[in-house]
């Protein structure tokens, strides 16, 4: 069997199975994960918040093959921004991937001994209170939907995407701005997680924020600064920090990935709308819109430099980071932050392909 079938199998099993099953013992993961996975593993999905009363499968034969920058409506009254013969199942159901809804937090000194110091983190700085969120528990929930300084706020990751982003967890429903939590669906969208609001069950892609089925249709998420970075320069620069628990109420292997190699290796599991091979596939990039403009700057550049200037549609742009691995994108000329997504640059381009590089 092709190497590429059999790794991605060997990954939705896993996840479909960890996520759903009762009981689940010894479960080899990939080559890169040999070991057995021999704790008992289960799952509560008795808690999922589906409400059966508004979700909605779209029925595929009922789509038009028109414009899809417009919204459209199926024959059953459904909006859909995105022909959802295109949104995939990623194997597990809705909510088989759990999201963390009451995330508990220990301290740096305590995390320090579970997390190594070369792993990635993805990391917040909110009204002053700092939180750490380690991806190697978000690649087993996807979704952390949480309060900081009592702002509801969406923390997401597509480890498919290598995409860490943030998002005010409210939304626009009926002229009314409410906040409402979000799930996984199980499906995906150019190889993205494919989110679903606990209010409408409308889809919602993580790269853009958008929703592109269901009530919402067109409506887009509000985005967040947050960053990916590296926990030995996170905490030495930041040793206050609160860290999300493996205490999340679900039994996982955290720190073992089931993804294995697929972070550096060129294959896709799901097809993509837009390809380039300008670079790598899963080059990490910074992608910022300015005023309908796109860029995408490399995370290895920036390092190599520090910082880069750059125009981007008329607009003075300067991209730093700092010591602990936080990127600011700023507008120079009005000092405005341009809220940036840390994506792999195939995820980037998939969505935007009119984006342009930076070439140093």
């Amino acid at each position: 069997m092709n190497k590429k079938i059999l790794f991605f199998i060997l990954v939705v099993v896993t996840l479909f199975v960890v996520g759903c099953s009762e009981v689940v013992e010894d479960v080899e993961v990939t080559e890169d994960l040999s070991e057995d996975l021999s704790e008992d593993l289960t799952e509560d999905l008795s808690d999922s918040d589906i409400n059966e009363e508004v979700y909605v499968e779209v029925p595929v034969e009922e789509v038009s093959g028109d414009d899809e920058e417009k919204i459209m409506v199926t024959a059953s009254g459904v909006k859909y921004l995105v022909n959802p013969n295109k949104i995939l199942s990623g194997g597990p159901p809705m909510d088989g991937i759990p999201s963390l809804d009451n995330p508990k937090y220990v301290s740096l000194e305590e995390a320090d001994e579970w997390i190594e110091d070369n792993e990635l983190v993805l990391a917040i700085i909110h009204k002053g209170i700092k939180r750490v969120y380690p991806l190697q528990i978000l690649v087993w929930h996807e979704i952390v939907n949480d309060h900081i300084a009592g702002d509801p706020l969406l923390i997401t990751y597509c480890p498919l995407c290598g995409s860490g982003i943030a998002f005010e967890g409210m939304i626009d429903i009926n002229g009314e701005r409410k906040e409402v939590e979000f799930g996984t669906s199980g499906k995906l969208y150019n190889s993205n997680l494919v989110m679903y609001d606990r209010e409408t069950q409308s889809y919602w892609t993580q790269i853009d924020g958008k929703a592109i089925v269901g009530e919402l249709t067109g409506q887009e998420l509000v985005e967040v600064s947050i960053d990916t970075v590296v926990w030995r320069d996170w905490k030495k620069v930041h040793p206050d920090s609160e860290v999300l628990s493996q205490k999340t109420g679900h039994l996982r292997p955290y720190g073992k990935d089931p993804y294995g190699s697929y972070y550096e290796n060129s294959n896709l599991f799901f097809p993509v709308e837009n390809e380039d091979s300008t670079i790598h596939p899963k080059t990490i990039i910074f992608g910022i819109e300015v005023n309908g403009v796109y860029k995408a700057y490399r995370e290895d550049d920036l390092i190599a430099v520090g910082e880069i200037e750059d125009v981007v549609n008329g607009v003075n742009v300067k991209v730093e980071r700092d010591e602990a691995g936080i990127v600011k994108i700023t507008d120079v000329d009005s000092g405005d932050e341009i809220i940036k997504e840390r994506d792999m640059w195939f995820a980037w381009y998939a969505f935007h392909p009119e984006t342009g590089l930076y070439e140093k």
